[in-house]
């Protein structure tokens, strides 16, 4: 059975427990969610001492698992059982037979990270249909800032639009460093404070006025020594940053890039068609779509991919300055 996350998570705070779970993705935040959540719910922690057994795919192979998965608990309805980096378990497909019969009072929760199982193969299909399986996906860009006030939400905080999508455009789509931030600003800020873009830069240490969100901005409206100033300061920061730049730039000429197909159409079916959930953003997208023809926007398209490459060390010999010259150049391109 493949479930949401959101899904899966309903299921288990209504302490509905399956014999097996796997948790398979390129988004480790989910797959730890759900292991820790598992881990702190299932058994007390009296329970705990002889009832939970925690294995790394490195370190064990699939007989030590079964073996362990095959006991009864003790003093308890219920034991406990995490493969941890399965992935690194080199007979992990010999724990299908496992999983074709699981012990009903076990509940073994498999966790395989950094990339999906081939669920076509024998034991894919097997997880499939004997299993709770987890795809844990990355959030694309723009589902990043409401994701950013939803998990904010659920613990009873609220922070603004826009300063939500400074995080999500400075930070990227990495959800542990974001929730790693989130914590630094959930111990400064005032319970009932709504969290600003003054507390982010005075917490987290992203600028107000020179960060990715103000440098789409100024490519807006081509505003040329504002652009430049920005990207200065990323380089006399000391970070390299080229990476989530270029890519919360991409994402940005690429909403515009849409804009020009829909610009003819009402308000509400824009939102719709670029994936907005307000107009927030919308005014800044038709601002640029007036500045860039869609033959520069193609060619904008290019120069991020080269730029992306350059920055991985592809096909560009570095500078004793790389990330000012990779960005500096990526804002004549696009200006010019």
């Amino acid at each position: 059975m493949v479930l949401s996350f959101s899904d899966l998570m309903n299921k288990l705070k209504k302490k509905t427990f399956e014999p097996v779970y796997f948790l398979h993705g390129e988004e480790s935040y989910f797959i730890d969610v759900v292991c820790d959540y598992i881990e702190d719910h299932l058994l007390s922690d009296s329970e705990k001492a002889f009832n939970f057994s925690l294995f790394y795919g490195k370190d064990s192979d699939h007989r030590m698992v079964t073996d362990t998965s095959r006991k009864y608990p003790m003093m308890s309805e219920k034991q406990l059982v995490i493969l941890k980096e399965a992935q690194d378990m080199r007979t992990l497909k010999d724990i299908q037979a496992y999983i074709e019969s699981p012990t009903p009072s076990t509940v073994l929760v498999i966790a395989y990270k950094n990339g999906k199982l081939n669920m076509n193969t024998s034991l894919g299909k097997v997880l499939k249909d004997k299993a709770v399986v987890l795809e844990s996906k990355p959030l694309y860009d723009n589902q990043v800032g409401p994701w950013i006030e939803e998990y904010l939400s659920g613990l009873q905080r609220k922070i603004d639009y826009e300063s939500a999508s400074m995080i999500a455009a400075n930070i990227g789509s990495d959800l542990q460093k974001i929730v790693n931030e989130l914590d630094k600003l959930l111990l400064n800020v005032p319970q009932g404070q709504i969290i600003s873009k003054g507390d982010i830069e005075k917490h987290i240490g992203i600028s107000r006025e020179f960060n990715v969100f103000e440098l789409q901005k100024a490519l807006a409206v081509k505003d040329v020594l504002l652009s430049n100033k920005i990207v200065s300061y990323f380089s006399d920061s000391g970070k390299n940053q080229n990476i989530p730049v270029i890519s919360s730039v991409f994402s940005f000429f690429s909403k515009v890039y849409k804009y020009q197909f829909v610009a003819h159409l009402p308000e509400k079916e824009q939102l719709e068609a670029l994936d907005l959930k307000n107009n927030y953003f919308l005014r800044d997208y038709k601002l640029a779509a007036s500045k860039f023809n869609q033959a520069k926007l193609v060619s904008i398209f290019h120069h991020l991919k080269e730029a992306d490459l350059h920055s991985k060390g592809v096909n560009y010999q570095a500078t004793s300055k790389p990330n000012d010259d990779i960005l500096r150049q990526l804002v004549w391109q696009i200006l010019h």
